[in-house]
């Protein structure tokens, strides 16, 4: 797929170099030469210096020949107006990052179609939606519900107390036959391996477990996870990401929302009449006791400061607090917030890769989740007619080494995966990848 991605800040370079390992014909556009050749020197892909406003410049990448266009820069006004210009050029698909959240009506959505501009993404509305679904998730990292939560996919870190720590895939499998589930991933030490039967489970793993609804609550006792009621929660920041996160909380929770600017606190007070706003320095330790830090179930830190979020998650932590979540922008940090104990990390270019990737797939996508604590992909494919994958069970087909079939939605009915499972037409299929391989799965499900 020919891909012109214009934006070559933070989101710009984490699409180029995910897409680059997909084997993409990818033209970065932007007007800074340094961050342009920052990107070359690390990616296989070809550079325009210039702005994507520009007719000149778009031309010049023959954006009539593009199967995709996607404005990430920094100016939401570049955006649009780029997006807009590249449709009128020839671009087959355009897509642009907003930072106004109105935008999202569906009424103005329509007049963004009518402009050209086929797809619009908000990465802090995506981000506090994943903030919410995950404060009620005890002791996961990241979940994802594919076909309407038939089928979830569970992060779950386990603890030295989980049953299945130091047993194979195999015998961790034995101990509850009746649990229906399958691991489809293992995160060690930064790495990430496709499990297989052998494979050892360790404590500190983080597994990437496909399972159905009702299996749920056995597979968090069996990976030492314990439940958790969360009602008192310490929001740390007034950013966009936390306004919106505090809006979908505030009626069914005690909420506290901590902002360091007073004119913005003051403002926050007004639109935000069920959580208690209060003016205070996130930074200051003593200040977070007296606000009650150590009587809260879960400390939400999302300022604009990613090492100040993980800090305040370790605060918190020491003081007792249960759930923490981080918004961490820098993806290197990753890592070292999961090794600090941070339950769960929020990073909006992740959000937004996995939003724009399922535009760049050849075949049926329904979605498409790019994992934080893994440099992996999972997707869910829509089966066709005459697809590769239905020409006999799953052990026969050869599926790529770096790809895992995890479950299948028929209907009303969903079931995991094993070897001799026939996917049938029309049937949604839940696959885990590594990057290298999404080409080769792509091809099963054309």
């Amino acid at each position: 797929m020919r891909i012109i991605l214009a934006g070559a800040g933070d989101v710009g370079k984490y699409l180029a170099k995910m897409l680059s390992s997909e084997d993409h014909d990818i033209i970065l556009i932007d007007p800074d030469a340094e961050s342009l050749n920052n990107v070359s020197a690390h990616l296989d892909l070809l550079t325009l210096l210039g702005s994507s406003t520009s007719f000149k410049t778009l031309k010049e990448a023959e954006v009539a020949k593009a199967d995709l266009f996607i404005a990430v820069a920094h100016s939401e006004d570049t955006n649009i107006i780029s997006a807009m210009l590249a449709k009128k050029l020839g671009a087959k698909k355009t897509i642009a990052r907003i930072d106004t959240h109105e935008y999202l009506r569906e009424e103005n959505r329509a007049h963004f179609k009518s402009l050209g501009i086929d797809n619009i993404i908000y990465p802090q509305r995506l981000a506090a939606r994943e903030i919410v679904k995950l404060l009620h998730q005890t002791g996961t990292s990241e979940i994802f519900n594919f076909s309407q939560g038939k089928l979830s996919l569970f992060a779950i870190k386990l603890s030295k107390d989980a049953t299945v720590v130091n047993k194979t895939l195999i015998e961790a499998v034995e101990i509850d036959k009746n649990l229906d589930y399958r691991a489809v991933a293992i995160t060690r030490e930064g790495k990430t391996i496709i499990p297989r039967g052998n494979d050892v489970l360790l404590e500190n793993d983080i597994v990437y477990v496909i399972t159905r609804k009702e299996s749920i609550k056995k597979l968090k006792k069996y990976s030492g996870i314990k439940n958790l009621n969360v009602n008192n929660i310490m929001i740390l920041g007034g950013s966009r990401i936390g306004i919106r996160t505090a809006k979908s909380l505030q009626n069914n929770n005690n909420l506290k929302l901590i902002e360091i600017d007073r004119e913005k606190a003051v403002e926050l007070a007004e639109i935000l009449p069920d959580t208690l706003v209060i003016n205070g320095d996130c930074r200051d330790n003593d200040f977070l006791c007296e606000e009650d830090l150590n009587k809260m179930d879960a400390l939400i830190a999302v300022t604009g400061n990613s090492e100040l979020n993980m800090l305040s998650c370790l605060l918190a932590k020491k003081a007792g607090v249960k759930k923490t979540i981080a918004a961490v922008e820098n993806i290197d940090y990753i890592d070292i917030a999961e090794k600090m104990g941070i339950d769960a990390i929020i990073n909006k270019k992740l959000i937004a890769a996995s939003y724009i990737s399922r535009f760049t797939i050849n075949a049926n996508v329904a979605s498409v989740v790019c994992l934080t604590s893994a440099n992996a992909e999972v997707l869910e494919f829509v089966v066709s007619k005459d697809a590769k994958i239905t020409k006999d069970i799953i052990k026969n087909i050869h599926f790529p080494k770096d790809a895992i079939i995890g479950g299948v939605v028929r209907g009303e009915l969903s079931f995991i995966c094993k070897g001799d499972t026939l996917i049938k037409p029309n049937d949604e299929v839940v696959v885990f990848s590594l990057p290298a391989a999404i080409n080769k799965v792509q091809k099963f499900f054309n």
